[in-house]
């Protein structure tokens, strides 16, 4: 089967491996959609953390089931799978939450993952497709990171949610602040993206930071309570650290983006608001699930975030362009 193979870091390889057998507790799968995501960008960058190479790169996924043993599942079916890939021993898992397992195997980062004709997941991994198309389907798992992010932060209804970084993620995450009722501000250094929010997304403000006063802007927004949700999706040491000076008091400040170096804030300032740090960490199944019933539902059209489409023996041409934001790239979406 055809496979393309991150070598090193600005290198990809496609080569011919042999197509996977699946054994007790697997699915084999054959790939139909890849989406490519911030994690494959990083990773063909050198920049993702957890990452060795050679790689193969993929997780966003869609899939026909080829041979299953999984209960309710069917040879044929249209799926994705839940790609964090957890060891059921640790104390995380032993609490339920699988998503920040102690050994955790994430399918293209620790482990090799979708950018191939076929691949083996646990049984256990499945998603159903609930009738969704491929595309849908290849968009489950990186918004299903936003909804984590929202439901981390416990958005309640009529709050202000402040949401930086317009990249993929950040507008999964928006979409899912909205739907949890919340008030969102979309903030970015790019008018191509911040736009994008406001036409496609329908946000109900935006904020440059390189063009405009943030902090001033966010206190006319919120009539000078700041936001009480504040997450970040852009993985920047600098928006980071600069984000926690916009947090209203009594606020939430959640990390979804994810960088190397160390965070660093203001001690009085953090603790005279009692505010609440969080990481967000990949999601659940219960998040896959609310993204799939959205999409049913109408609350999120999949189709607003892809943006490129390429055969699989086109990604390597390609793949490098995608870093650039002139290319006004969203979502690529790799067709197998």
């Amino acid at each position: 089967m055809k496979t393309l193979i991150c070598t090193t870091p600005h290198q990809f390889d496609y080569a011919d491996t042999e197509i996977p057998v699946a054994g007790a507790g697997e699915t084999l799968l054959q790939i139909k959609r890849i989406g490519i995501c911030g994690t494959d960008l990083h990773a063909f960058e050198g920049t993702q953390p957890f990452f060795n190479y050679p790689r193969i790169l993929g997780h966003e996924l869609a899939a026909e089931i080829v041979t299953t043993d999984a209960a309710g599942f069917s040879v044929g079916e249209l799926v994705t799978f839940i790609p964090y890939f957890f060891c059921g021993k640790c104390i995380a898992c032993r609490m339920g939450k699988e998503n920040r397992c102690a050994s955790i195997k994430v399918c293209g980062v620790h482990i090799d993952g979708g950018m191939r004709e076929y691949l083996v997941v646990p049984s256990y991994a499945l998603v159903h497709g609930e009738g969704l198309g491929v595309d849908e389907l290849a968009l489950v798992e990186p918004l299903a990171i936003g909804a984590h992010g929202v439901r981390r932060a416990g958005v309640a209804p009529g709050e202000f949610v402040l949401v930086i970084g317009a990249g993929p993620i950040g507008l999964g995450t928006m979409e899912f602040a909205k739907i949890a009722g919340g008030k969102v501000i979309a903030m970015d250094i790019n008018d191509n993206r911040l736009n994008f929010c406001k036409e496609k997304l329908k946000v109900d403000f935006t904020i440059n930071p390189a063009s405009e006063d943030a902090l001033e802007k966010l206190k006319t927004i919120t009539n000078g309570d700041m936001p009480t949700v504040v997450i970040d999706a852009t993985g920047s040491l600098k928006a980071i650290n600069n984000a926690f000076q916009y947090l209203g008091h009594g606020g939430r400040y959640v990390l979804i983006g994810l960088q190397k170096g160390d965070i660093s804030f203001n001690h009085p300032e953090f603790h005279k608001r009692e505010s609440t740090l969080m990481s967000s960490r990949n999601a659940t199944r219960a998040d896959f699930e609310h993204v799939v019933a959205s999409m049913k539902n109408g609350w999120v059209n999949p189709a607003t975030y892809i943006t490129h489409r390429v055969q699989f023996d086109e990604v390597k041409a390609n793949f490098e362009s995608w870093l650039n934001p002139a290319t006004g790239v969203i979502k690529a979406m790799v067709e197998m």
